[in-house]
């Protein structure tokens, strides 16, 4: 497949986050301190559109277990200008078609998918068959049938499988978790959470085509307001219902614009989210029987602020992306499983699933 023409843009305005069942000490909100590894793992970034550009490449400036060793790139201009910036041997660099060849470099043990949505399923297989461990970034695919297919070629090929879900590294976030899971607050009552941007962009981008990106602002915005509900509970939820606006339907007429949901849980309780391409949201709030939590913004890049009863959480910015890769080698390094696997997106696109239906129902769905 010719990929040459597509990159993947800085689109993500205002956030990202991740879900689980992840109990978390207080020591966990603050800021993770890497174990160092006895020697740097060498990764390699597939694709080299806005966010390798601007976020991964820059994080790997800092990180202490793992560098930037390799690129693949369908754009050879790009790949003279990374060489020369980041100083990246020439038997280090790949195209899309001789990505294969990857299976032979020794200096290259990760490889970061930072491609369209519509090609995480064949980088991710073929990188897992080359024998590199893989981080692919989110959402995990198209659907969570080929989450599955995923997850079962890197376990196949013995070799983990993470996704890259940033706000599990950062303090703000974690802090929520921890809030949320050990019911410091007493048990939850409420939450809503909601992230969003304007998009003016390029109405034939790809994130606009519903074949490429799977969808539109639910898959690229919505799976942090999803990601935020899931971790807060630390619970999975068993149903959804959901609803969409359009207010530019020319302009989005191949993805959802704006989608509403509620998510039901095993108990009852009744979480709201919502999704948007047209509202610059970015927020995560909870009540619960003895005050509330809540992050704004939530799921940015940085600026992210949170307050419990009205005190603002005491936790620095962090560099996210060096602290989610700095882990993963680690757990490459220890033999332990990411916290942030391939299940934990395969969960996101379950719900995902069921919101799309639950669209063209316009009832309760259940999920999974």
């Amino acid at each position: 497949m010719n990929i040459k023409n597509f990159s993947r843009r800085g689109f993500i305005k205002s956030g990202l986050v991740l879900g689980g069942s992840l109990i978390l000490d207080s020591a966990l909100s603050k800021p993770l301190k890497p174990i160092r590894t006895e020697k740097k793992l060498g990764l390699a970034l597939v694709g080299l559109g806005g966010y390798s550009t601007g976020q991964l490449a820059p994080a790997l400036l800092k990180t202490e277990n793992v560098y930037l060793a390799g690129i693949v790139t369908g754009t050879p201009s790009k790949a003279e200008v990374w060489s020369k910036k980041y100083n990246i041997p020439q038997k280090n660099i790949y195209n899309y078609q001789n990505f294969d060849e990857i299976a032979n470099n020794p200096d290259i043990d990760i490889v970061y998918v930072v491609l369209p949505v519509f090609l995480h399923k064949e980088f991710t297989i073929r990188a897992a068959k080359a024998g590199k461990h893989v981080i692919c970034e989110k959402p995990m695919a198209l659907n969570s049938a080929e989450c599955e297919e995923m997850i079962a070629a890197c376990k196949a090929a013995k070799k983990l499988l993470s996704i890259g879900y940033r706000l599990h590294f950062e303090p703000h976030n974690m802090e929520m978790m921890r809030l949320g899971q050990q019911q410091i607050l007493g048990k939850v009552t409420k939450i809503d959470t909601g992230n969003g941007f304007y998009y003016g962009g390029d109405p034939n981008a790809w994130r606009l085509k519903k074949a490429l990106s799977g969808g539109g602002a639910l898959l690229d915005m919505g799976i942090y307001s999803i990601q935020g509900t899931r971790y807060t509970l630390g619970k999975e939820p068993i149903a959804v219902k959901a609803r969409q606006e359009k207010t530019r339907p020319d302009f989005f007429k191949d993805v959802d614009e704006t989608i509403f949901w509620e998510l039901k849980f095993p108990d009852g309780f009744i979480a709201t989210g919502k999704s948007s391409y047209n509202n610059n949201w970015s927020y995560l709030k909870v009540e619960a029987e003895h005050g509330k939590f809540e992050l704004g913004p939530a799921y940015g890049y940085n600026a992210i602020d949170g307050f419990v009863n009205g005190k603002q959480m005491p936790y620095p910015q962090i560099v996210q992306q060096a602290a989610q890769m700095d882990d993963f080698a680690d757990c490459i390094a220890q033999n332990k499983a990411s916290r942030v696997p391939g299940e934990e997106g395969l969960k996101d696109m379950k719900v995902v699933d069921s919101i799309f239906k639950s669209l063209d129902s316009g009832v309760w769905e259940s999920i999974g």
